[in-house]
């Protein structure tokens, strides 16, 4: 097979989160596990951070991935999902994984995926391991793709443990309360290894504070401590903590690496020159102003649009597209009724309905009009704005996606 025959096969044949939803979910490591051995634990030959949380892993992964590559070392770095391709989710120094390093990977274990019935992102997951070893990276950032316990990303031994926040989503895996969700995240704390917590409040914090000490393991929480003020590229309101949760990492691998401040500085300053970051309140356009935010969940929702709403503007035009395992009353309140709505649906499996988003949205008192893409969707919504207006894309990835 080609590279365009093996992915098509990798997401034809394995269930798969992204497309599949629930169905995809395995909440068990014995695959992982056994395919780690198959493949003589490549997690082994190479340093780790493991960022796990509900919203800021990609941000916070990419930010230190980037600081690394500034003070001159092979980062790896692991994330999900891609946007367009999916070598995006395996990179080093910002570098896509080898199309042909796919192939023969697939080729060469495909016996063993189909004999143990591995998930998309199990096999995912031992193809990152494998590449980074096989290059000999420095250090490999790898982000959690979900929960954290019984992820399959949660076989690493890291240097630290990073836990962004907590908040609702994936609930019908991961439980239906704060402490619940925070204590399968907290599954990636490791034994005598640092943990770094971005965001807490008393119920999640009480979570943390068990498992490390039960692991005894060093808690840090961000959120309280004090920095000095650096600049970022990436300008979402919400990056200041996810910026105090990076920095705070950053001085704990202090240990192991050499990373002075102006390695800080420019990584900084540099994420998506160096990771390929993108949809994280990503301007495309200043008149009309465009801008894009994966965000898609109540936690990481409720920031974007209150920085959105601030924002000076005549009109504001949105265009929303969801998956169809959304709680759609959960996050449609938050979105304000004074816009014009540009209802599409992402072009995959799960996308929701753009019909079935407009009469649900007409309960909320959002108004406007659906398309059957997120493309005609869009440009609809660029026809319509002026110059002092504002257009804002989101709701989720996959929707984010197909614009940028």
């Amino acid at each position: 097979m080609n590279y365009k025959e093996t992915t098509e096969w990798m997401f034809g044949q394995l269930p798969m989160y992204q497309n599949q939803g629930a169905k995809a979910y395995k909440a068990d490591l014995t695959n992982t596990l056994a395919l780690v051995n198959h493949l003589n634990n490549p997690q082994k030959y190479f340093k780790s951070v493991h960022v796990a949380g509900t919203n800021g892993k990609g941000s916070v992964s990419s930010m230190l991935a980037s600081i690394l590559q500034e003070a001159g070392y092979k980062v790896g770095l692991f994330t999900s999902p891609h946007f367009k391709d999916f070598r995006e989710r395996i990179k080093i120094n910002g570098n896509e994984i080898k199309e042909q390093f796919v192939v023969d990977f697939v080729e060469k274990n495909k016996d063993f995926f189909d004999a143990n019935s591995l998930s998309f992102f199990e096999m995912t997951t031992g193809m990152a391991f494998s590449y980074f070893a096989k290059e000999k990276v420095d250090v490999a950032i790898i982000e959690v793709g979900l929960g954290g316990r019984l992820d399959s990303t949660n076989v690493i031994d890291p240097l630290v443990s990073v836990i962004t926040n907590i908040g609702f989503d994936h609930k019908q895996f991961l439980g239906n309360t704060l402490g619940r969700i925070a204590y399968e995240k907290a599954g990636i704390i490791k034994h005598r290894t640092p943990v770094v917590v971005g965001e807490t409040i008393e119920e999640t914090k009480t979570v943390f504070r068990t498992i490390a000490k039960l692991n005894s393991s060093e808690l840090h929480i961000a959120e309280n401590i004090n920095f000095p003020d650096y600049k970022c590229e990436l300008k979402g309101d919400y990056q200041k903590k996810n910026l105090k949760t990076v920095l705070t990492v950053v001085s704990l691998l202090q240990v192991h690496f050499s990373i002075s401040k102006k390695d800080v500085e420019r990584g900084l300053l540099n994420v998506s020159k160096n990771t390929g970051l993108k949809g994280r309140w990503q301007v495309l356009n200043e008149k009309p102003f465009v801008v894009c935010d994966t965000a898609h969940n109540e936690h990481g929702l409720r920031l974007v649009l209150e920085q959105l709403v601030g924002l000076k503007y005549n009109t504001l035009h949105i265009v929303l597209g969801v998956v169809n395992d959304k709680d759609l009353d959960e996050i449609l309140p938050l979105f304000p009724k004074v816009a014009k709505y540009y209802f599409c649906s992402p072009n995959l499996s799960r996308g929701l309905d753009e019909e079935v988003l407009e009469k649900k949205a007409e309960v909320f008192g959002l108004k406007g009009k659906k398309f059957n893409s997120v493309r005609k969707a869009y440009e609809n919504a660029l026809q319509n704005a002026g110059n002092e207006d504002v257009v804002f894309i989101g709701g989720s990835t996959f929707t984010v996606a197909e614009v940028v």
